[in-house]
């Protein structure tokens, strides 16, 4: 009873703070089988979320036009910029559109970003986080190039390893770079800052004995990441997303053979502790990425 009374309480807390700021945590979405387009989840207290019953960018390039692990931010020009897969299998970039509102939307790009790789099984869940100290964004993604990398268990057309670019106008990109070695497949990679000098790297070991999801960690966004840590979550797990709540973070994931989300809270990303009970995601809500945007952003999404 003490347990739960102060859980009560710590929630409580958690809606009341966030009752007091002038931002929301929105979280990206599609359903399957990703055809459809961009959703929405929105979220008061970074715990329960609701969805919004719409549809905000539709697919429209790529060879398969889908839309899989969209990817948002909203830079320093109070853009939002999305980044998405657009390709099961094949294809050598990822999508991109911007929005001032979320409703309305640029003109979509393909960004080929492995386009000097001819044998490329793949692009998949591009992520973007914005480097405030080196003023600039960064894009990381999984790719897999057969015969790249020392043979692991893993077979050669699915031994992924993590790739990035650099931007700062989303025009002009820096040339592809390997991001990530683990010396093991790896896939769904998000960039966390703790503070200046200490950043995380979450990603999900794609290996076929453990398909689960491991932090590594740096002192620059860009790495070199090192120590990377045994899984805090259980097989069968993808596409994290973390949102910056009280006291510390929490990190969600999809148990897609469960077809449900899971989360962990941590104040280090060193220990962690399972939250699925503290939480609420709609049912049918896939991997995206969770950020943060005025209310009046979502009331206008609401009225709209």
């Amino acid at each position: 009873m003490i347990a739960k009374h102060k859980i009560s309480f710590l929630l409580a807390a958690i809606v009341l703070l966030a009752s007091c700021s002038n931002k929301v945590y929105m979280f990206t979405s599609f359903h399957e089988p990703a055809n459809e387009g961009l959703r929405l989840l929105y979220s008061k207290d970074g715990y329960n979320w609701k969805s919004i019953d719409s549809i905000y960018l539709k697919p429209l390039i790529g060879n398969d036009k889908i839309m899989r692990d969209p990817s948002m931010l909203q830079g320093p020009d109070k853009m939002f910029h999305l980044v998405w897969t657009t390709e099961w299998k094949g294809g050598n970039g990822f999508g991109y559109a911007s929005s001032n509102d979320l409703i309305h939307w640029s003109e979509q790009q393909y960004i080929p970003v492995m386009k000097n790789e001819p044998t490329v099984k793949n692009v998949w869940a591009p992520e973007l986080f914005y480097d405030d100290e080196a003023k600039q964004f960064i894009i990381v993604w999984a790719s897999c190039i057969p015969n790249r990398f020392d043979k692991g268990i893993e077979d050669e057309n699915n031994n992924h390893r993590l790739y990035y670019t650099t931007t700062k106008d989303f025009k002009i990109f820096t040339d592809t770079k390997l991001f990530f070695d683990p010396k093991f497949s790896s896939i769904d990679a998000v960039i966390v800052k703790k503070k200046q000098q200490d950043y995380v790297l979450v990603l999900k070991d794609n290996t076929r004995p453990n398909r689960d999801i491991k932090v590594a960690f740096s002192k620059d966004a860009l790495g070199p990441y090192e120590n990377v840590a045994d899984a805090f979550t259980e097989k069968f797990t993808e596409g994290p997303a973390v949102a910056k709540v009280r006291d510390g973070w929490l990190v969600y994931y999809d148990a897609y053979q469960k077809k449900k989300f899971g989360a962990s809270f941590t104040k280090d990303f060193k220990t962690f502790v399972n939250a699925d009970s503290l939480i609420s995601v709609p049912e049918g809500h896939k991997h995206g990425t969770i950020f943060m945007a005025k209310k009046k952003v979502l009331k206008y999404l609401l009225r709209a």
